[in-house]
């Protein structure tokens, strides 16, 4: 590469830099620019703002720690009853099903012998049919735990919502009269 080669380069090189700098300055300030119209609009937007009463992280926090206490947060009482019934049932099941469980099992171990290696076929079975009951009631109390969650977020997020008619709404009847 000679000295004319290199010159032209460096020429070039400068020539991108100077329009790439020009093009760098000019979009910073149209941004700022931008910036100062929207910071005018958000200070006018920001005195309407609207602000939740409740908070769906706090709802589900609660929910998370005692299964219903996002519902008392969120003010819905009437569904801590049916969480806990849920959950008490559930959890009645699940320890009669375990007892079961236990019970044919202990009874299909000593039901294996020497002379029976495979044991008692109906105490297997039994005990099978108990261990997956069991599992099953423990799968429905997790799912009734995690509604019990989601269901205290949502709340938390319609709590300000109206449902009241809207004034502006023009209600419009239509009648028929049929006369003989």
């Amino acid at each position: 590469m000679n000295w004319k080669d290199y010159s032209n380069f460096l020429k070039l090189s400068m020539r991108i830099f100077i329009n790439i700098f020009l093009i760098l300055i000019t979009s910073v300030s149209i941004n700022f620019a931008q910036a100062d119209t929207i910071k005018n609009v958000t200070s006018q937007i920001d005195t309407n703002k609207f602000i939740m009463k409740k908070s769906p992280l706090g709802a589900v926090i609660r929910s998370a720690i005692l299964p219903g206490l996002g519902q008392f947060y969120n003010e819905s009482y009437w569904k801590i009853p049916i969480i806990w019934g849920a959950l008490g049932y559930l959890s009645y099941n699940w320890i009669n099903q375990n007892n079961e469980f236990k019970n044919y099992r202990d009874l299909y171990t000593q039901s294996i012998s020497s002379s029976n290696p495979e044991g008692n076929l109906r105490f297997r079975n039994l005990r099978e049919f108990y261990r997956d009951q069991r599992d099953l009631t423990a799968v429905f109390i997790g799912l009734t735990y995690l509604l019990n969650i989601i269901d205290a977020y949502v709340d938390a997020h319609l709590f300000d919502f109206d449902v009241s008619p809207s004034p502006l709404e023009r209600n419009i009847n239509f009648s028929l009269r049929i006369r003989f």
